[in-house]
Protein backbone atom coordinates (compact mmCIF):
# COMPACT_ATOMS: atom_id res chain seq x y z
CA UNK A 1 0.00 0.00 0.00
CA UNK A 2 1.96 3.64 -0.95
CA UNK A 3 1.93 6.53 1.08
CA UNK A 4 -0.77 8.22 -0.40
CA UNK A 5 -3.35 5.08 0.66
CA UNK A 6 -2.05 4.62 3.73
CA UNK A 7 -2.10 8.48 4.73
CA UNK A 8 -5.95 8.70 3.41
CA UNK A 9 -7.08 5.34 5.31
CA UNK A 10 -5.09 6.06 8.70
CA UNK A 11 -6.76 9.89 8.59
CA UNK A 12 -10.20 8.46 7.94
CA UNK A 13 -10.13 5.98 10.61
CA UNK A 14 -8.88 8.57 13.15
CA UNK A 15 -11.95 10.49 12.16
CA UNK A 16 -14.24 8.20 11.81
CA UNK A 17 -13.41 7.96 16.35
CA UNK A 18 -13.70 11.26 15.93
CA UNK A 19 -16.87 11.58 14.15
CA UNK A 20 -18.19 8.88 17.09
CA UNK A 21 -17.33 11.49 19.56
CA UNK A 22 -19.11 13.95 18.15
CA UNK A 23 -21.80 11.83 17.59
CA UNK A 24 -21.56 11.37 21.06
CA UNK A 25 -21.71 15.39 21.50
CA UNK A 26 -24.86 15.57 20.48
CA UNK A 27 -26.54 12.65 22.13
CA UNK A 28 -25.04 14.32 25.47
CA UNK A 29 -26.63 17.66 24.19
CA UNK A 30 -29.59 16.32 22.57
CA UNK A 31 -30.43 14.28 26.29
CA UNK A 32 -29.51 17.64 28.35
CA UNK A 33 -31.17 20.68 26.09
CA UNK A 34 -34.33 19.12 26.59
CA UNK A 35 -37.35 19.81 23.98
CA UNK A 36 -37.69 23.66 24.90
CA UNK A 37 -35.84 24.81 21.06
CA UNK A 38 -32.26 24.83 22.84
CA UNK A 39 -31.13 21.83 20.84
CA UNK A 40 -31.69 23.65 17.83
CA UNK A 41 -30.87 26.75 18.78
CA UNK A 42 -27.43 25.32 18.92
CA UNK A 43 -26.91 23.40 16.47
CA UNK A 44 -27.90 26.78 14.10
CA UNK A 45 -25.60 28.61 16.18
CA UNK A 46 -22.66 26.19 15.33
CA UNK A 47 -24.10 26.00 11.47
CA UNK A 48 -23.44 29.83 11.91
CA UNK A 49 -20.04 29.79 13.28
CA UNK A 50 -19.09 28.05 10.02
CA UNK A 51 -20.87 31.44 8.15
CA UNK A 52 -19.06 33.27 10.19
CA UNK A 53 -16.09 31.51 9.57
CA UNK A 54 -16.25 31.43 5.58
CA UNK A 55 -13.64 33.80 4.84
CA UNK A 56 -10.85 32.23 7.03
CA UNK A 57 -11.93 28.40 5.23
CA UNK A 58 -11.29 30.63 1.95
CA UNK A 59 -8.01 31.69 3.04
CA UNK A 60 -6.88 28.70 4.39
CA UNK A 61 -7.61 26.61 1.69
CA UNK A 62 -5.49 28.75 -0.76
CA UNK A 63 -2.49 28.95 2.11
CA UNK A 64 -2.67 24.85 2.30
CA UNK A 65 -2.40 24.57 -1.52
CA UNK A 66 0.46 27.01 -1.66
CA UNK A 67 1.98 25.15 1.41
CA UNK A 68 1.64 22.02 -0.67
CA UNK A 69 3.30 23.30 -3.93
CA UNK A 70 6.45 25.02 -2.38
CA UNK A 71 7.02 21.77 -0.26
CA UNK A 72 6.34 19.68 -2.94
CA UNK A 73 8.40 21.76 -5.29
CA UNK A 74 11.52 22.32 -2.70
CA UNK A 75 10.62 26.09 -2.83
CA UNK A 76 11.84 26.23 1.75
CA UNK A 77 12.59 29.65 1.13
CA UNK A 78 8.88 30.83 -0.16
CA UNK A 79 7.55 28.81 2.19
CA UNK A 80 9.10 29.58 5.42
CA UNK A 81 8.51 33.06 4.33
CA UNK A 82 4.93 32.41 3.49
CA UNK A 83 4.35 30.73 7.03
CA UNK A 84 6.24 33.68 8.65
CA UNK A 85 3.85 36.06 6.72
CA UNK A 86 0.68 34.12 7.69
CA UNK A 87 1.73 34.00 11.74
CA UNK A 88 1.84 38.10 11.19
CA UNK A 89 -1.29 38.66 9.84
CA UNK A 90 -3.02 36.29 12.16
CA UNK A 91 -1.91 38.35 15.41
CA UNK A 92 -3.33 41.75 13.35
CA UNK A 93 -6.76 39.64 12.31
CA UNK A 94 -7.47 38.42 15.95
CA UNK A 95 -6.82 41.69 17.46
CA UNK A 96 -9.19 43.55 14.61
CA UNK A 97 -11.44 40.94 15.06
CA UNK A 98 -11.83 41.18 18.87
CA UNK A 99 -12.61 44.57 18.49
CA UNK A 100 -15.22 44.03 15.82
CA UNK A 101 -17.17 40.93 17.69
CA UNK A 102 -17.49 43.72 20.59
CA UNK A 103 -19.37 45.99 17.75
CA UNK A 104 -21.40 43.32 15.90
CA UNK A 105 -22.79 41.60 18.74
CA UNK A 106 -26.40 43.47 18.76
CA UNK A 107 -26.72 43.74 15.31
CA UNK A 108 -25.74 40.79 13.99
CA UNK A 109 -28.17 39.18 16.76
CA UNK A 110 -30.89 41.27 15.39
CA UNK A 111 -30.55 40.50 11.79
CA UNK A 112 -30.46 36.77 12.22
CA UNK A 113 -32.63 36.50 14.55
CA UNK A 114 -31.42 35.20 17.37
CA UNK A 115 -33.25 35.56 20.53
CA UNK A 116 -30.10 36.04 22.79
CA UNK A 117 -27.25 38.26 22.46
CA UNK A 118 -24.88 36.09 24.54
CA UNK A 119 -25.55 33.11 21.60
CA UNK A 120 -23.70 35.70 18.84
CA UNK A 121 -20.62 36.51 20.99
CA UNK A 122 -20.33 32.78 21.84
CA UNK A 123 -20.18 32.19 17.71
CA UNK A 124 -18.15 35.16 17.18
CA UNK A 125 -15.45 33.80 20.23
CA UNK A 126 -15.09 30.80 18.52
CA UNK A 127 -14.81 32.24 15.06
CA UNK A 128 -11.75 34.08 17.00
CA UNK A 129 -10.08 30.77 17.91
CA UNK A 130 -11.09 29.43 14.67
CA UNK A 131 -8.51 31.72 13.33
CA UNK A 132 -5.75 29.58 15.01
CA UNK A 133 -7.03 26.38 14.90
CA UNK A 134 -7.46 26.90 10.99
CA UNK A 135 -3.97 28.06 10.34
CA UNK A 136 -2.62 24.76 12.57
CA UNK A 137 -4.83 22.27 9.81
CA UNK A 138 -2.78 24.58 7.16
CA UNK A 139 0.41 23.44 8.25
CA UNK A 140 -0.67 19.91 8.83
CA UNK A 141 -2.22 19.37 5.64
CA UNK A 142 0.11 21.28 3.65
CA UNK A 143 2.88 19.92 5.38
CA UNK A 144 1.62 16.19 4.73
CA UNK A 145 1.27 16.09 8.63
CA UNK A 146 -1.51 13.81 8.71
CA UNK A 147 -0.78 12.50 11.53
CA UNK A 148 -0.40 14.81 13.90
CA UNK A 149 -3.62 16.08 12.16
CA UNK A 150 -5.38 12.94 12.97
CA UNK A 151 -4.25 13.31 16.45
CA UNK A 152 -5.47 17.10 17.05
CA UNK A 153 -9.04 15.50 15.80
CA UNK A 154 -8.72 13.20 18.19
CA UNK A 155 -7.34 15.53 21.09
CA UNK A 156 -10.08 17.91 20.04
CA UNK A 157 -13.21 15.82 20.38
CA UNK A 158 -11.84 14.40 24.20
CA UNK A 159 -12.08 18.35 25.17
CA UNK A 160 -14.62 18.89 23.63
CA UNK A 161 -16.99 16.04 25.59
CA UNK A 162 -14.73 16.72 28.59
CA UNK A 163 -16.12 20.60 28.33
CA UNK A 164 -19.83 19.64 27.27
CA UNK A 165 -20.02 16.37 30.49
CA UNK A 166 -18.93 19.28 32.67
CA UNK A 167 -20.87 22.52 31.78
CA UNK A 168 -23.52 21.28 29.57
CA UNK A 169 -25.10 18.97 32.63
CA UNK A 170 -24.28 22.17 34.90
CA UNK A 171 -26.04 24.64 32.39
CA UNK A 172 -28.07 23.16 29.78
CA UNK A 173 -28.30 26.13 27.85
CA UNK A 174 -27.31 26.36 24.02
CA UNK A 175 -24.47 28.65 25.04
CA UNK A 176 -22.73 25.95 26.57
CA UNK A 177 -23.07 23.39 23.91
CA UNK A 178 -21.89 26.50 21.73
CA UNK A 179 -18.58 26.82 24.29
CA UNK A 180 -17.08 23.21 23.71
CA UNK A 181 -16.72 23.64 20.43
CA UNK A 182 -14.50 26.68 21.42
CA UNK A 183 -12.76 24.77 23.68
CA UNK A 184 -11.60 21.81 21.49
CA UNK A 185 -9.62 24.03 19.31
CA UNK A 186 -7.30 24.09 22.46
CA UNK A 187 -6.04 20.58 20.93
CA UNK A 188 -3.88 22.68 18.26
CA UNK A 189 -1.92 23.82 21.27
CA UNK A 190 -0.08 20.36 20.71
CA UNK A 191 1.54 21.41 17.71
CA UNK A 192 4.13 23.18 20.38
CA UNK A 193 5.45 19.85 20.65
CA UNK A 194 7.00 20.24 17.35
CA UNK A 195 8.22 23.99 17.67
CA UNK A 196 11.34 23.37 16.28
CA UNK A 197 9.83 22.32 12.36
CA UNK A 198 7.98 25.33 12.71
CA UNK A 199 10.72 27.67 12.80
CA UNK A 200 11.22 30.10 10.43
CA UNK A 201 15.28 31.10 9.95
CA UNK A 202 16.10 34.92 10.80
CA UNK A 203 17.27 35.32 7.61
CA UNK A 204 14.31 34.52 5.54
CA UNK A 205 11.92 36.95 4.82
CA UNK A 206 8.24 37.24 4.77
CA UNK A 207 6.68 36.53 1.44
CA UNK A 208 3.65 37.98 0.32
CA UNK A 209 1.10 36.12 -1.51
CA UNK A 210 -0.48 38.63 -3.00
CA UNK A 211 0.25 38.29 -6.76
CA UNK A 212 -1.62 38.05 -8.95
CA UNK A 213 -1.77 34.33 -9.47
CA UNK A 214 -2.46 33.87 -5.46
CA UNK A 215 -6.03 36.30 -5.90
CA UNK A 216 -7.10 34.43 -9.08
CA UNK A 217 -6.44 31.56 -6.71
CA UNK A 218 -8.54 33.19 -3.64
CA UNK A 219 -11.44 33.89 -5.94
CA UNK A 220 -12.12 30.22 -7.05
CA UNK A 221 -11.22 28.86 -3.54
CA UNK A 222 -14.22 31.38 -2.16
CA UNK A 223 -16.14 30.35 -4.79
CA UNK A 224 -15.70 26.09 -3.92
CA UNK A 225 -15.76 27.30 0.12
CA UNK A 226 -18.90 29.01 -0.26
CA UNK A 227 -20.72 26.45 -2.27
CA UNK A 228 -19.58 23.83 -0.13
CA UNK A 229 -20.86 25.73 3.05
CA UNK A 230 -24.41 26.22 1.32
CA UNK A 231 -24.58 22.76 -0.07
CA UNK A 232 -24.17 21.29 3.42
CA UNK A 233 -25.09 24.12 5.65
CA UNK A 234 -27.37 26.28 3.80
CA UNK A 235 -30.02 24.04 4.85
CA UNK A 236 -29.58 25.53 8.56
CA UNK A 237 -29.91 28.55 7.55
CA UNK A 238 -33.18 27.63 5.65
CA UNK A 239 -34.31 25.99 9.00
CA UNK A 240 -33.94 28.80 11.32
CA UNK A 241 -35.71 31.32 9.31
CA UNK A 242 -38.72 29.72 8.95
CA UNK A 243 -39.34 26.69 11.07
CA UNK A 244 -40.91 26.37 14.64
CA UNK A 245 -38.56 25.40 17.48
CA UNK A 246 -40.28 22.10 17.86
CA UNK A 247 -39.10 21.73 13.65
CA UNK A 248 -36.00 23.02 14.55
CA UNK A 249 -35.33 20.15 17.61
CA UNK A 250 -36.35 17.28 14.87
CA UNK A 251 -35.04 18.60 11.92
CA UNK A 252 -31.35 19.50 13.57
CA UNK A 253 -31.57 15.56 15.11
CA UNK A 254 -31.42 14.33 11.57
CA UNK A 255 -29.22 16.30 9.74
CA UNK A 256 -26.52 16.12 12.20
CA UNK A 257 -26.87 12.69 11.41
CA UNK A 258 -27.04 13.24 7.67
CA UNK A 259 -24.21 15.56 7.08
CA UNK A 260 -21.58 13.56 9.30
CA UNK A 261 -21.73 11.29 6.31
CA UNK A 262 -19.40 13.71 4.00
CA UNK A 263 -17.89 14.88 7.06
CA UNK A 264 -16.48 11.04 8.16
CA UNK A 265 -14.83 10.36 4.71
CA UNK A 266 -13.91 14.01 3.90
CA UNK A 267 -10.05 13.13 5.36
CA UNK A 268 -9.98 11.67 2.20
CA UNK A 269 -10.61 14.28 0.37
CA UNK A 270 -7.63 16.10 2.43
CA UNK A 271 -4.98 13.92 1.42
CA UNK A 272 -6.23 13.72 -1.96
CA UNK A 273 -6.55 18.08 -2.29
CA UNK A 274 -2.20 17.92 -0.65
CA UNK A 275 -1.45 15.42 -2.69
CA UNK A 276 -3.01 16.86 -6.29
CA UNK A 277 -1.72 19.78 -4.94
CA UNK A 278 1.92 19.02 -5.54
CA UNK A 279 1.82 15.88 -7.69
CA UNK A 280 -0.46 16.59 -11.42
CA UNK A 281 2.02 13.78 -12.79
CA UNK A 282 0.21 10.91 -15.05
CA UNK A 283 2.07 8.19 -12.06
CA UNK A 284 -0.03 9.99 -9.51
CA UNK A 285 -2.86 10.05 -11.39
CA UNK A 286 -3.90 6.29 -11.11
CA UNK A 287 -3.26 6.79 -7.30
CA UNK A 288 -5.50 9.58 -6.49
CA UNK A 289 -8.93 8.69 -8.69
CA UNK A 290 -8.69 5.33 -6.54
CA UNK A 291 -8.60 7.49 -3.59
CA UNK A 292 -11.83 8.83 -5.14
CA UNK A 293 -13.50 6.00 -5.73
CA UNK A 294 -12.71 4.73 -1.69
CA UNK A 295 -14.30 8.01 -1.18
CA UNK A 296 -17.49 7.32 -2.51
CA UNK A 297 -17.98 3.96 -1.99
CA UNK A 298 -17.54 5.01 1.80
CA UNK A 299 -20.29 7.77 1.63
CA UNK A 300 -22.70 5.46 -0.37
CA UNK A 301 -21.98 2.92 2.27
CA UNK A 302 -22.17 5.37 5.25
CA UNK A 303 -25.73 6.61 3.71
CA UNK A 304 -27.17 3.11 3.24
CA UNK A 305 -25.85 1.84 7.10
CA UNK A 306 -27.65 5.27 8.64
CA UNK A 307 -31.00 4.54 6.76
CA UNK A 308 -30.86 1.39 7.99
CA UNK A 309 -30.23 2.66 11.49
CA UNK A 310 -31.58 5.28 11.91
CA UNK A 311 -34.14 4.55 14.80
CA UNK A 312 -31.19 3.11 16.46
CA UNK A 313 -29.05 6.24 15.72
CA UNK A 314 -31.91 9.02 16.89
CA UNK A 315 -32.39 6.90 20.03
CA UNK A 316 -29.10 7.20 21.57
CA UNK A 317 -29.34 11.10 20.82
CA UNK A 318 -32.64 10.86 22.88
CA UNK A 319 -34.62 12.23 19.38
CA UNK A 320 -36.00 9.40 17.91
CA UNK A 321 -39.32 11.03 17.10
CA UNK A 322 -41.24 9.63 13.83
CA UNK A 323 -40.53 12.70 12.67
CA UNK A 324 -36.70 12.81 12.99
CA UNK A 325 -36.92 9.42 11.78
CA UNK A 326 -38.83 10.32 8.59
CA UNK A 327 -36.77 12.59 7.90
CA UNK A 328 -33.12 10.91 7.41
CA UNK A 329 -33.77 9.21 4.03
CA UNK A 330 -34.16 12.27 1.97
CA UNK A 331 -31.17 13.91 4.09
CA UNK A 332 -29.13 10.92 3.73
CA UNK A 333 -29.74 11.05 -0.02
CA UNK A 334 -28.68 14.89 -0.18
CA UNK A 335 -25.57 14.75 1.87
CA UNK A 336 -24.84 11.68 -0.68
CA UNK A 337 -24.56 13.89 -4.02
CA UNK A 338 -23.07 16.78 -2.13
CA UNK A 339 -20.54 14.69 -1.04
CA UNK A 340 -19.97 13.45 -4.21
CA UNK A 341 -19.77 17.01 -5.64
CA UNK A 342 -17.51 18.02 -2.92
CA UNK A 343 -15.04 15.60 -4.22
CA UNK A 344 -15.30 16.76 -7.73
CA UNK A 345 -14.96 20.66 -6.57
CA UNK A 346 -11.65 19.73 -4.50
CA UNK A 347 -10.19 18.17 -7.43
CA UNK A 348 -10.94 20.80 -9.37
CA UNK A 349 -9.27 23.23 -6.95
CA UNK A 350 -6.12 21.03 -6.33
CA UNK A 351 -5.64 21.12 -10.39
CA UNK A 352 -6.33 24.50 -10.74
CA UNK A 353 -9.60 24.11 -13.36
CA UNK A 354 -10.53 27.53 -12.04
CA UNK A 355 -14.00 27.73 -14.21
CA UNK A 356 -15.19 24.37 -12.82
CA UNK A 357 -14.43 25.59 -9.68
CA UNK A 358 -16.59 28.92 -10.20
CA UNK A 359 -19.30 26.26 -11.79
CA UNK A 360 -19.04 24.62 -7.78
CA UNK A 361 -19.56 28.05 -6.46
CA UNK A 362 -22.51 29.40 -8.67
CA UNK A 363 -24.27 25.35 -8.15
CA UNK A 364 -24.25 25.92 -4.48
CA UNK A 365 -25.97 29.48 -5.20
CA UNK A 366 -28.04 28.60 -6.89
CA UNK A 367 -29.09 25.08 -4.22
CA UNK A 368 -29.25 27.31 -1.59
CA UNK A 369 -31.61 29.84 -3.11
CA UNK A 370 -33.96 26.92 -4.35
CA UNK A 371 -34.17 25.63 -0.60
CA UNK A 372 -35.28 29.39 0.54
CA UNK A 373 -37.88 29.53 -2.27
CA UNK A 374 -39.57 26.13 -1.64
CA UNK A 375 -38.36 25.38 1.70
CA UNK A 376 -40.75 27.00 3.92
CA UNK A 377 -41.85 23.88 5.88
CA UNK A 378 -40.09 20.68 6.47
CA UNK A 379 -41.63 18.58 3.95
CA UNK A 380 -41.25 20.94 1.14
CA UNK A 381 -37.53 21.43 2.00
CA UNK A 382 -36.94 17.80 2.57
CA UNK A 383 -38.49 17.40 -1.51
CA UNK A 384 -36.58 19.68 -2.89
CA UNK A 385 -33.36 19.00 -1.45
CA UNK A 386 -32.48 15.85 -2.71
CA UNK A 387 -33.37 16.71 -6.09
CA UNK A 388 -31.58 19.94 -6.14
CA UNK A 389 -28.58 18.32 -4.78
CA UNK A 390 -29.11 15.83 -7.45
CA UNK A 391 -29.09 18.27 -10.41
CA UNK A 392 -25.98 19.97 -9.47
CA UNK A 393 -23.76 16.75 -9.19
CA UNK A 394 -25.27 15.51 -12.46
CA UNK A 395 -24.23 19.20 -14.08
CA UNK A 396 -20.85 19.09 -12.36
CA UNK A 397 -19.93 15.72 -13.13
CA UNK A 398 -20.77 16.08 -16.90
CA UNK A 399 -18.37 19.31 -16.61
CA UNK A 400 -15.40 17.29 -14.60
CA UNK A 401 -15.86 14.44 -17.32
CA UNK A 402 -15.04 17.24 -20.32
CA UNK A 403 -12.47 18.43 -18.58
CA UNK A 404 -10.91 15.24 -17.86
CA UNK A 405 -11.05 14.46 -21.72
CA UNK A 406 -9.50 18.28 -22.59
CA UNK A 407 -6.56 17.80 -20.24
CA UNK A 408 -6.35 14.03 -21.65
CA UNK A 409 -6.11 12.74 -18.29
CA UNK A 410 -6.55 8.42 -18.27
CA UNK A 411 -5.39 5.52 -16.33
CA UNK A 412 -4.60 3.38 -19.02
Amino acid sequence: MNKLWRSGIILTAVSFLAGLGNYAFQAIIGRKLGHGGEYGLANNTLGFVGFLGLPLAIATTAVTHYIARFKSGGDHARLEGLLAGCRKSLFRLTLAGSVLAVLLVKPLSNFFNFPRSSLMLVALLCVLAGLWGSFAGALCQGLSWFKRLALISLLGVGLRLAFCGVFVSKYPVAETAVLASLFMVLANLVLLFWKKDLAVPANVSAVSPWNREFAEYLVVSAACIGGGFLFTQGDQLVAQRYFSPADRDAYAAAERLAVALPMTVAPLLIVLFTHRSGDHTRNALREQLKLIGLYAAGLVGGAIALVLLRTFCLKIMGRNTPDAAAMIWPLALTMTSVGLLQALAMWALASRWLKIGLLYGGLGIIYWATLLCLGQTPANLLRAMPVAALVSFATLFAVWLVAMRRHKLDVS
